[in-house]
């Protein structure tokens, strides 16, 4: 019995811890999601053709070469897994956000179309600025928002501070 190595007994061990951690710690980032998906590929394929050299003449390898070999196949599928399920949640995520921006785009451009080219987009519209010709007359906004109602604590104040300086 000889204790030679397999051939993908680091390597695809190697490949496989790259690929889960990648997967698992870089799953913020939509772009680099692919990167685990093919390094895991690799590493089951070589995982894969090393196990079928070992079942070819088990006995020029070691038991433990296979073993390791094994382990890696193992986690070369559940990076492979978790990878692939990130990547598919990416393609989905930017497929559903595409067709939105498709959307508004298409509508831009059948606005523009159907006013000869001159399409006054949201802001244009305000109703805070009305200019006229040459006079630049500012329009108050019709729209009064005030969340903490500011004006009615001033008036309570004033009227707080004038009660304390009659009573005094």
């Amino acid at each position: 019995m000889e204790n030679n190595k397999l051939s993908a007994d680091p390597s695809s061990l190697i490949l496989g811890i790259i690929a889960i951690t990648i997967s698992l710690a870089g799953c913020c980032c939509g772009i680099f999601a692919i990167i685990p998906v093919i390094l895991s590929i690799i590493g089951l394929v070589i995982a894969n053709k090393s196990l079928h050299e070992y079942k070819a003449n088990p006995e020029a390898y070691s038991l433990n070469s296979k073993s390791n070999v094994a382990t890696a196949k193992i986690i070369n599928i559940i990076s492979l897994v978790i990878s692939s399920l990130i990547t598919l949640g990416y393609v989905a995520y930017f497929m559903i956000y595409g067709v939105f921006i498709s959307e508004i785009f298409q509508q831009v451009y059948e606005e523009s179309k159907n006013n000869n080219g001159d399409y006054d987009y949201e802001w244009q519209n305000d109703s805070l600025y009305l200019y006229e010709d040459d006079d630049f007359q500012i329009e108050k906004d019709t729209i009064r928002v005030d969340s903490i109602n500011i004006n009615e604590l001033i008036e309570e104040e004033l009227i707080e501070t004038e009660i304390d300086s009659l009573n005094n």
